[in-house]
This record gives structure tokens, C-alpha cells and sequence, in this order.
């Protein structure tokens, strides 16, 4: 049955899709453009050697406890970007930050600190087990339901905003200045390390970066929730991200051949989507980016995280404030993907 009705809802999606793909095709001309300045005004970096793999931090991360927040803060917009709820805080120093709220909430931190202990630059994320926000209104669009009296709300993700960094820009994963490299494949390896399979070009993000009067521009994948769960989008939330037994349960390499690796990720999307059309399609139209990936590639990854020892590994699920079994069944998965990379 369900072989007779795709062609029909693929039909179905390729006619609705008809409005958003002129739309898209704009957007990546501005997008390729985009590209084109930056390369002319300075320097590109989507991954830098992480020379201290052993000695890195991965309980604070990229940003380090001196930015961990700890302050009181004050609200001052909501984001509508994406599926979870999140809003603009800023504290007493004027330091800006978007706090997210529901599924991806502990996924996200974890995540960041096994991709920036891999040489691969991130933002800075921290989970808070509570959060108490001045001045919230009266009724927010979306996630009114998860905060308490008084403005506060309980496990939270924190996303540092720096002044010294803008985002200029998206990146795609099919077109970019990096393809094909090495450090390029390794990203996806480390998507698929991490059942990171929400994959849009719109997670991916250009930081323009300026320190003493140096210019740079960081590639990233900026947003990282949907990790930790199941390999493919599945039918709840809650089973697709930051779910120990879903991860538990997903296979890690699908295929091997003398020259590359296929990993089973990301998977298709789960039946229910069917009846969405362009998503059911554009997630499969991302199942390239964990295929056909140099066996070469996939062990230099392979390579640099198994430097990493059993208790960094630990804290980076710490960060996201998973509870000790979860934090020891997650560590116990990572340690044996590290294995198998390092296998091939």
C-alpha cells in the first residue's frame, strides 16, 4: 500500500513545493552571494586542530566557566524561529542571550561540546536546571505553558550571544567552500556520531568574528537539538531527540565498502509524515549527507575523538543535564561509535 501512495504524495509535494522552491532558489542566490563577500573580506574556518583534545573541558565547553550564566536577566523578544519555544534574555552585564525551551534543551549543550572537542567551532550553549526571567509579558506565542510563577521555567538551554560576533549568512550543505574536504566529511560523520538528523541548510549558519581588528568568518551548525534521539525524524519528539533508548537503539554504520562508509543516518522520516508532503521530501532529500563518505575521512574523526577519555565523554552529557544513568548509557553508545570509526 504504502509503495502505491508515495509516488502520489511525492507528486503531491513537487506541486505544493512550487511556491517555497522559487522562494528557496532566492534565497540561495543571496546565499551564494553572501558566500562571494566573505571570501573577499577575509578569512573562512569550519574547523580548527583541537591541539588539547585530552585536556578540554567538556563539562563548560567552547565558552568556559567564566561564561556560564549566573546572572539575573530580563526579557526582551521572543524568537519564532524553529519548532521549540525561545526567546531574547539580556543580563546585568549586557550580555545577550536566546533560552530555549522544551525537547532540545539538554541535547543541544551535549552535542556542542562533543563537535567543538573535535576541532569544530560552536556556539556557546549551557543547560540550567532553572531559570527565573524579569519582566516576561503576559502571554507569550509559544511555550506560555512551561514557565511558572514568577517567571520561572525549568530546564533550559542557554545560547551565549557574543558582541563580537554577527551572523552574516546561511551555508548549505550541498554547495560550500569546503566540500569534499576532509574536515568537511568529518562534520558529517560527527552529524551522524550524534543522530543529529534535523539538517536543514537554515540550522547552518556564517558568524562574521572580529578580534583586534581581525576579520574572520566562522562556519557552524548552529543549531543542535535534534540530537541524541532516533537517527531520523520519528513520531514524537520526545523519542527523536535527546531520547537515550532511541539512541541506544539506532544503528550506527549501515555500509561498508573499500573506499567509503554509508552510516545509517539520517533515516527516513517516520510514516506520519506522509501526510506532509515538502517536509516528508525534504528530509530525504538529506539522506546524502551520511552516504558515500571516505573511509579515510570517517577514521580521522575516529582518530581525534578517541582522545578523548571516558570522563570528558561523561561531561559533556553532564552539560546537558542528563541524569546519571542516561549520562552513563550515552557514554557507553559514543565510546562505541568511536570505536567503530576507528575500526574502518
Amino acid at each position: 500500500m504504502l509503495k502505491k501512495i508515495l509516488p502520489l504524495i511525492t507528486l503531491a509535494g513537487l506541486i505544493w513545493a512550487v511556491p517555497s522552491a522559487r522562494a528557496q532558489s532566492e534565497k540561495r542566490k543571496a546565499a551564494s552571494k553572501s558566500r562571494e563577500e566573505i571570501t573577499q573580506q577575509g578569512a573562512i574556518e569550519l574547523w580548527r586542530a583541537p591541539d588539547d583534545i585530552s585536556r578540554r573541558d567538556l563539562f563548560y565547553g567552547s565558552g568556559g566557566k567564566d561564561h556560564a550564566p549566573h546572572s539575573s536577566y530580563i526579557f526582551v523578544k521572543e524568537d519564532m524561529n524553529g519548532t521549540n519555544p525561545k526567546f531574547h534574555v539580556r543580563d546585568e552585564n549586557d550580555v545577550k542571550w536566546r533560552v530555549k525551551l522544551g525537547t532540545e534543551a539538554r541535547p543541544e549543550p551535549a552535542a556542542s561540546r562533543l563537535l567543538w572537542a573535535a576541532g569544530y567551532s560552536t556556539n556557546e550553549f549551557y543547560f540550567l536546571p532553572e531559570l527565573t526571567v524579569k519582566d516576561l509579558p503576559g502571554h507569550l506565542r509559544r511555550g506560555g505553558n512551561l514557565v511558572g510563577p514568577g517567571g520561572t521555567m525549568r530546564n533550559v538551554d542557554m545560547k551565549r550571544l557574543e558582541k563580537n560576533e554577527k551572523k552574516v549568512s546561511i551555508w548549505r550543505w550541498r554547495h560550500n567552500p569546503f566540500f569534499g574536504s576532509r574536515e568537511f566529511n568529518g562534520l558529517r560523520v560527527m552529524m551522524a556520531l550524534m543522530n543529529n538528523w534535523d539538517l536543514k541548510d537554515d540550522n547552518n549558519e556564517v558568524y562574521e568574528v572580529v578580534n583586534a581588528g581581525k576579520r574572520e568568518y566562522i562556519y557552524r551548525v548552529s543549531d543542535l537539538g535534534a540530537s541524541f534521539g532516533s537517527s531520523g525524524p520519528s513520531w514524537t519528539s520526545e523519542m527523536a531527540k535527546g531520547n537515550v533508548r532511541s539512541y541506544e537503539r539506532s544503528r550506527f554504520i549501515g555500509k561498508v565498502t573499500s573506499d567509503y562508509v554509508d552510516f545509517d543516518f539520517p533515516t527516513r522520516p517516520a510514516l506520519k509524515y506522509i501526510f506532509n508532503p515538502p517536509a516528508f521530501i525534504s528530509h530525504l532529500r538529506q539522506r546524502w549527507i551520511g552516504r558515500h563518505i571516505p573511509r579515510q575521512d570517517a577514521r580521522w574523526v575516529g582518530n581525534l575523538l578517541a582522545q578523548l577519555s571516558p570522563e570528558q565523554i561523561r561531561d559533556a552529557f553532564r552539560a546537558g543535564g542528563f541524569s546519571p544513568n542516561d549520562v552513563e548509557a550515552y557514554t557507553h553508545v559514543v565510546e562505541g561509535r568511536i570505536r567503530e570509526l576507528n575500526g574502518l
